[in-house]
């Protein structure tokens, strides 16, 4: 049987309520009497094996074909740095 969590909207009072899938919800808090809702809480989530890390993977080096599409599209990080202008050499004065 899970656990539901519920909050009173009166008093803003946190309660758990151990209930069947097929059992009504708590509509009365505990404390004030006050009107309660269930509070939606995330599942966690656990990654077990290998290929969830950086460190399972293997280096960008180490495989040729991922790399050399990788290095057809221009990365906007790595753009080419502007030349400096450089003044004309003055020309040679006729003698």
């Amino acid at each position: 049987m899970p656990i539901y969590e519920y909050e009173c909207s009166i008093c803003s009072c946190h309660f758990d309520k151990r209930q069947n899938f097929s059992d009504e919800p708590v509509a009365v808090c505990p404390k004030c009497n006050g009107k309660s809702r269930r509070v939606l809480v995330p599942a966690p989530v656990i990654f077990k094996g290998s290929g969830f890390y950086v460190t399972d993977y293997p280096s960008s080096g180490a495989k040729g074909s991922s790399s050399a599409t990788s290095s057809k599209t221009p990365d906007s990080s790595q753009k080419p740095s502007p030349k400096p202008a450089t003044k004309p050499s003055p020309s040679p004065s006729p003698s």
